[in-house]
């Protein structure tokens, strides 16, 4: 068997070892390969799946409640994996936190649980009820960086996720990917550099995270309303994590999202940007881009976009701001940017709209 070092130099042949200083758009250096799972990774992993324990805790909603609301309502509805263990799927995970909200806010379970999703914003609506409102069964878990890691360190799939799912609820979308995402795969990439980790455990928090941060923008996809925006890589750009994150940030802002992931030709991005029309083009360009080729892509996409069309960027291998591309430093500024950006109907929404 290699030894450590010899597998760490064998690393070093291929992709480039995680670094501190990687931008925050691209998760700080850590290599992502999405939509590609290594073979070393477990079965929760790859399908991302709760098991009916972690839901609650996820969600705070007694495994009794759960139980009961399955048989009455039938929802959350559970899926067997072959060994015939009850799993969940992500996704219910934001419908109950709904529920939980709504019935704290004094509605019946009969009549919140087996709502449709527009009846729930409804009945939340009507109460002024907020997706921050504290729920009877709440308790939440402050998650540690040091714990993260290390359930990390255990590829501890399961516990992992149920912590990040109880921080999520707990500190909304901004400060969850602040606060802990980010600090976390900058530990993970340190550790790594410091011969602490190895591959595989930067691999099963890329593959952990991109399935669960996946999950959490849909219900942001599905409510924001905002002008539109392409969310993409420049072509040699292979980090995908922080796209992923800042997709979150654009969506919870209320924008409108088409992600393409990672390492897209600009005739391509600015075809699909003027045939939809979109309002912008998000891209996330990391320090171990390609200076030169990074600045020649952003300048055929500019080229080739419509004047109305802007381009927002993000990351440390961002170049200076350019006539007709904005860039954004953190997630702050690009949160402030999102909702100046939501604020304000694209020129072509506007034209349809004079029209």
């Amino acid at each position: 068997m290699a030894s450590r070092q010899e597998r760490r130099g064998a690393a070093r042949d291929g992709p480039a070892a995680p670094r501190a200083d990687a931008p925050l758009l691209s998760v700080r250096g850590i290599i992502e390969r999405d939509m590609r799972t290594p073979p070393h990774a477990s079965e929760a992993s790859r399908d991302a799946r709760l098991s009916i324990g972690a839901l609650s805790r996820a969600t705070g909603v007694p495994v009794e409640t759960l139980r009961t609301w399955e048989q009455r309502y039938g929802f959350p509805g559970a899926e067997r994996r072959l060994s015939g263990h009850r799993v969940y799927p992500l996704a219910v995970v934001a419908r109950l936190r709904r529920i939980s909200v709504a019935i704290a806010a004094g509605h019946r379970a009969g009549d919140v649980v087996p709502a449709s999703a527009a009846v729930l914003d409804r009945l939340l609506a009507a109460t002024g009820a907020s997706a921050r409102v504290a729920t009877p069964w709440a308790m939440p878990v402050m998650l540690s960086t040091d714990e993260a890691l290390a359930l990390v360190e255990a590829f501890d799939a399961e516990r992992l996720t149920a912590a990040l799912l109880s921080e999520w609820g707990r500190l909304g979308p901004l400060e969850f990917l602040k606060t802990l995402v980010a600090p976390l795969v900058e530990r993970v990439g340190r550790e790594w550099a410091a011969g602490r980790f190895e591959i595989r455990h930067e691999h099963f928090l890329s593959e952990r995270l991109g399935d669960l941060l996946r999950s959490l923008r849909l219900p942001l996809d599905h409510q924001a309303s905002g002008p539109l925006v392409v969310c993409a890589t420049l072509p040699g750009e292979a980090h995908a994590l922080g796209l992923q994150m800042a997709a979150i940030v654009l969506a919870a802002a209320g924008l409108r999202l088409v992600y393409l992931g990672t390492d897209m030709p600009p005739a391509e991005l600015a075809a699909l940007a003027a045939d939809l029309p979109a309002a912008h083009v998000a891209l996330s360009i990391s320090s171990a881009a390609d200076g030169p080729a990074t600045l020649r892509h952003l300048r055929r996409l500019r080229q080739l976009l419509p004047q109305g069309i802007g381009i927002v960027v993000g990351g440390r291998g961002a170049p200076a701001a350019k006539p007709g591309v904005a860039v954004v430093a953190d997630f702050d500024a690009l949160n402030a940017w999102a909702r100046e950006a939501a604020s304000r109907r694209s020129p072509a929404a506007a034209s349809r709209h004079d029209e």
